[in-house]
């Protein structure tokens, strides 16, 4: 049964997101104001794409405007939460590289019809997921090399290239970018049960073509995660992707 969209659910909804609100700043947490903007942001955002949607879906250059859109806000959104400086940008590849050829598998071997219906959900689960695993892996990669100057320093002391003493010391943080998609994926119906097996059930489907979707689903992104933080890595490590030291000026 779907939820109704009526006067209860907005209620619900604001009581929730309060809860949220008021235990983050009860327990010191310091995104009790994020929180809220997320929340409301949401639901703005969620209402105004819902609208969107119904009317790209039946005009295929209106339908590709709106994939490079979530395209550009997920590159805007892992660039700036990785550096301030102007590489960020640079998060543009590592989320090209692990949606563009998956969804292009998809379209070629006909599993994924070339439809709005079709083609936005599973292509914004993919980029969500090349979004999250692009921040984990370019943020803990940078803090690490932060952290562990000294080592970089002894690399290079040892002979070691400039990308080769930043792997040796970035690459076991980077993995840990991994990390969320392998635990979704080894407890998946035993401790969660993912929202494209549960939404397939809302919608009528048979429990065995719900877990086939959200089987599809869990290994695209494995896919997608492992080749994003494989590349977010690569441009730490050459030093495409960078933050300015304290007190540094820019120079990119």
């Amino acid at each position: 049964m779907l939820l109704p969209v009526n006067a209860t659910l907005g209620v619900v909804l604001a009581v929730l997101l309060i809860a949220a609100v008021a235990l983050a700043a009860a327990a010191r947490l310091g995104h009790a104001r994020a929180l809220a903007v997320a929340g409301l942001r949401a639901a703005a955002q969620l209402a105004a794409v819902s609208y969107l949607i119904g009317w790209v879906v039946h005009a295929l250059p209106w339908l590709l405007c709106f994939l490079l859109l979530m395209f550009t806000v997920a590159v805007r959104t892992a660039g700036r939460r990785i550096t301030q400086n102007r590489t960020w940008w640079w998060a543009a590849a590592p989320i090209a590289a692990g949606v563009v050829p998956v969804v292009a598998l998809l379209l070629l071997t006909g599993l994924v019809p070339p439809r709005g219906l079709s083609l936005i959900p599973v292509t914004g689960i993919l980029i969500g997921g090349a979004l999250t695993a692009t921040v984990l892996g370019g943020r803990r990669a940078l803090d690490e090399l932060e952290t562990r100057h000294g080592e970089f320093e002894a690399g290079l002391a040892l002979g070691l290239l400039d990308r080769e003493a930043r792997m040796e010391v970035a690459r076991p943080a980077a993995s840990d970018a991994l990390l969320p998609g392998l635990d979704q994926t080894r407890t998946v119906g035993l401790v969660t049960l993912p929202g494209a097996f549960v939404g397939m059930l809302l919608g009528g489907a048979s429990p065995v073509q719900a877990g086939a979707v959200q089987l599809f689903v869990l290994v695209a992104l494995l896919a997608v995660q492992a080749a994003a933080c494989a590349v977010v890595l690569e441009l730490v490590a050459r030093g495409r992707l960078h933050r300015v030291p304290s007190g540094a000026a820019e120079g990119e």
